[in-house]
């Protein structure tokens, strides 16, 4: 059965479907021997399909829940040669970060092989929250807390309301939970608000809990823990 290139690329792990159709935007998809322009239809079992010189071929789905430590890239290869969450990962099929977490960030983070569920968990429509535990420079005054959950203004836009929950009385541990995948969004979030981060630790996924996963570590989720992320994701586009 035939269906846009751009989804056979992601299903087959090359790349999430934005990166997909920048693939083939680039002249560097062929089927059948011919480039590929934008809006290609395919059939992943019949046609001969290449990216970047690979051919592709039928790969199980999976999907990991990584512990990721501080100190490793959020990218499947780094220019600067530095550490990658991939060199944590050690399976068959080309999977990729579902996301990102910034290099000083440890926690949860998600990689799969499946672009539409990269782009559930990712999309800000879908309406994933993350959550985080945050230890600050200075005490999360009331104040700040309330222009937290009011949601701020960054260089690159507002914000949505997060939710706070305050963890020590000296108002230095909290948690926080949002829902944009903006770059360092909760550090430039609790920045503006004059409480930096000092250490950011994210445990929960929309119902995923990072639990007792050693640091360093990764595990594939039960079919049950992907069908109720997905069923999250699908509950609030249907609001």
């Amino acid at each position: 059965m035939k269906q846009r290139l751009h989804k056979i690329l992601a299903s087959a792990g090359i790349a999430s479907l934005r990166r997909s159709e920048q693939l083939i935007a680039e002249g560097r998809v062929s089927v059948n021997g011919r480039i590929a322009k934008i809006g290609d239809l395919a059939d992943f079992l019949t046609d001969d399909i290449v990216a970047d010189g690979n051919q592709l071929a039928a790969q199980q789905k999976r999907y990991l829940m990584l512990n990721k430590p501080t100190g490793y890239v959020t990218t499947v290869a780094d220019p600067y040669k530095r550490p990658t969450v991939m060199d944590l990962v050690d399976v068959y099929e080309r999977i990729y970060p579902v996301g990102r977490l910034d290099v000083d960030t440890a926690g949860l983070l998600l990689l799969t092989n499946d672009g539409h569920f990269s782009q559930k968990m990712t999309h800000p429509k879908f309406e994933i929250e993350k959550t985080y535990v945050a230890e600050l420079s200075s005490p999360l005054t009331t104040r700040a807390q309330t222009l937290l959950e009011q949601g701020v203004n960054l260089e690159d836009g507002p914000v949505s309301p997060a939710k706070i929950s305050v963890s020590s009385r000296r108002r230095r541990k909290i948690k926080i939970t949002v829902h944009e995948g903006r770059n360092r969004i909760v550090r430039r979030m609790l920045g503006s608000v004059g409480s930096p981060v000092v250490k950011l630790l994210r445990v929960q996924v929309g119902l995923l809990y990072l639990g007792d996963l050693p640091k360093g570590s990764a595990r594939d989720l039960t079919i049950r823990e992907v069908m109720s992320l997905m069923e999250l994701a699908n509950e609030v586009k249907d609001k």
